[in-house]
């Protein structure tokens, strides 16, 4: 697991503060002065800071903010390229047009140098590269934020290639993670609007999920997982992991030759037949989505190798999805109220499938999906276009406040890219009538004899569950109650501008009410003649005189300021 602190300020002094200083001098550079200044980070940065010149950021061209937050990202390094692309994954917590931006982060940098290679190795396998294998390509084939690929041969002769994770990789991360979580404590705190997206929140799960992915052990065993649901499909090829040169650094997997699925002219001079592996390519897809709900999450051309016989080879399987039984059922009755109209239905199936602080108007909701059914439904099925239908509904969510949760997103845009594939190899597939076949699967099964008998027995279990476990949860409630121990606990919500406004109110009677006793009491000292005597005048009166203008005057000026 990353080791990850809350950053405090300790003498205001910041840990880790040439990276901090990096980050804001990015965000100034490319025109995000603005938000800095809404975070009153000048509270908090230390006064060396300060030498990050907001008037030296460079020439921003005019480019939209969606594309300019893009482009901080893939200036900001790894750890901020795959929070963007975590982001872009998360429909309801930002706009389209950033999803769409924040997708096209690209993660190639320039490799690092063979020497590092053979140190990662020596650490992580016990021996140089060439004592461990029969061969090793010093040259890698690849190159990404996270690890690089090289090709490599093993004693056996088997042909692998393994990928090495960058040194230090883990170190950066970590730092990067710590002033994230700084930078979105203080977005929630200070900034309205991105309080309701919950930030901090966001940069603890990207946390656990980056935790996962710089693990090259959960890949191999993702790998072998898909390995074993496709082992009796001969259509499909998942390469083998070697576990004996597999560690959380390097993974060893076997190298397959093939052509990628986005070169159709290579694809035809080897006599390999492109409707045909596209078919096969969609229904690998629906399989792993409706059949098993586990799958691949990043299915684009590269991820694809067509090897001989019209057999897919799939690679890369570093971020999956994984998808319950019941949530599967759920997303299919949405599409199949959507195909066939259903509004009502549709709006109940978004409601089961999404969270949301506030119940959207149902009502409100159902127009709005007659609406969008209209536009798009009311052609022949072979010219709705899926990946655009989705997004489209991705959008209506967004306005209505609803949260897709990120597994659902992940398959529907694994489906809307294997549909963008699938036309590129065959003009004019039809990817809705693909998906009809797997919609009317699923809902047969649950008419199976043995999956109403496993739905029984699971209510049944259920009901046991609350008939033995609910009077005793009454009897603990009674206890607490004839001790006086019985809390309950409420949260306010949408209350904090009243708040602040009551205690503003408060703060500003309590003024007013000090200066008028101040007034009184000096008004009354000065007519008794308390001593000591300044002109004849008392000197306390007037030294409360004083104090009573100045916080009249102060008084008056934070009135102004914030607003009679």
């Amino acid at each position: 697991m990353l080791s990850i602190q809350k950053i405090g300020v300790v003498g205001r002094t910041y840990r880790h503060f040439n990276r901090y200083r990096q980050i804001l001098g990015v965000l100034f550079k490319y025109g995000f002065g603005d938000l800095l200044n809404r975070l009153k980070i000048d509270q908090y940065i230390e006064a060396g800071l300060q030498i990050i010149s907001k008037n030296r950021r460079d020439h921003v061209e005019k480019t939209t903010r969606a594309e300019r937050v893009r482009v901080v990202f893939e200036e900001l390094g790894p750890t901020f390229i795959k929070l963007g692309q975590i982001i872009s994954t998360r429909p309801g917590l930002i706009p389209s047009e950033f999803i769409d931006e924040l997708s096209k982060l690209q993660d190639k940098v320039p490799p690092f140098p063979y020497a590092h290679v053979k140190e990662i190795i020596k650490n992580e396998l016990g021996g140089d590269p060439l004592e461990i294998f029969h061969s090793f390509d010093e040259t890698p084939l690849a190159s990404a934020s996270i690890g690089q690929v090289h090709r490599a041969r093993l004693p056996d002769n088997e042909n692998v290639v393994v990928k090495i994770q960058r040194p230090a990789i883990r170190k950066q991360i970590e730092i990067d993670l710590e002033i994230m979580l700084y930078l979105a404590t203080l977005m929630e705190n200070n900034i309205e609007e991105m309080a309701m997206y919950r930030p901090v929140r966001i940069v603890e799960e990207f946390a656990n999920t980056l935790a996962k992915e710089i693990d090259y052990t959960v890949e191999a065993t993702n790998m072998e997982r898909f390995g074993r649901l496709f082992q009796r499909d001969p259509t499909v090829y998942i390469p083998k992991v070697y576990r004996e040169t597999t560690t959380t650094s390097v993974l060893t997997m076997e190298y397959i030759e093939g052509i990628k699925a986005s070169e159709v002219d290579k694809l035809r001079q080897a006599n390999l037949n492109p409707r045909l592996i596209t078919s096969r390519g969609v229904n690998l897809t629906l399989k792993q989505v409706f059949i098993y709900g586990f799958f691949h999450a990043d299915p684009h051309p590269g991820n694809f190798f067509i090897l001989p016989g019209n057999v897919i080879g799939l690679i890369d399987f570093g971020m999956v999805g994984v998808v319950d039984r019941p949530t599967r059922e759920i997303f299919v009755d949405l599409l199949d109220s959507v195909v066939h109209r259903n509004a009502p239905i549709a709006a109940q199936a978004l409601l089961k499938l999404t969270s949301y602080e506030e119940e959207p108007d149902i009502h409100y909701l159902e127009r709005e999906l007659s609406d969008f059914m209209g536009r798009h439904l009311y052609k022949p099925l072979k010219d709705i276009e899926f990946g655009k239908l989705m997004q489209h509904l991705l959008e209506l969510l967004f306005h209505h406040k609803l949260v897709l949760p990120p597994d659902i997103y992940l398959m529907i845009k694994a489906l809307g890219t294997v549909e963008g594939v699938a036309k590129k190899l065959a003009p004019g597939f039809d990817m809705v009538a693909q998906i009809a076949p797997f919609l009317a699967k699923v809902k047969i099964a649950r008419t199976y004899p043995q999956r109403i008998a496993s739905d029984l027995l699971g209510f049944a279990g259920d009901m046991n569950t609350f008939v033995q476990q609910f009077p005793k949860d009454l009897l603990d409630i009674s206890r607490l109650l004839r001790r006086g121990k019985f809390n309950v606990q409420m949260e306010h919500r949408g209350l904090d501008k009243y708040i602040a406004a009551q205690h503003q109110i408060n703060n500003r009677l309590s003024f007013s009410i000090i200066i008028a006793a101040l007034l009184v009491g000096s008004a009354l000292i000065v007519i008794s003649d308390t001593p000591p005597l300044l002109y004849g005048i008392s000197l306390i009166g007037i030294i409360g005189f004083l104090a009573a203008a100045v916080m009249g005057i102060w008084l008056l000026v934070a009135i102004f300021r914030k607003g009679l």
